[in-house]
């Protein structure tokens, strides 16, 4: 069963909250919203773009209109794939803590 690592089922998670308006910045924000830990823009570059090889999510660059300054804006969508693969990563973290007693006052010993 192929199911996601943490790191990559938060990206895709931030991706599918922000929709279709998902470039790095709404990202990167979703992120941080959600408790992420803190990434820099290159950082999540390089992730999506191993997301994007991998299948699990599609890039569009947009171009920039003329006369705008900037850099043109990449957004980023979950594949069918993807949404398979982060559906059946949920369900396994559900069917994991199914059943798991209160660990608040858990002291291992």
């Amino acid at each position: 069963m192929k199911l996601l690592s943490r790191a990559d089922e938060i990206l895709m998670v931030a991706v599918a909250c922000v929709g279709t308006g998902a470039y790095s910045t709404p990202v990167l924000a979703e992120i941080h919203k959600r408790g992420g830990k803190k990434l820099t823009v290159g950082s999540l570059w390089v992730s999506l773009d191993q997301l994007a090889e991998r299948g699990l999510i599609r890039k569009r660059m947009e171009k920039r209109a003329s006369g705008k300054g900037g850099r043109a804006k990449v957004y980023y969508h979950l594949t069918p794939r993807g949404v398979r693969i982060l559906l059946r990563t949920r369900e396994f973290s559900s069917t994991l803590w199914n059943g798991v007693p209160d660990l608040t006052h858990y002291s291992g010993n």
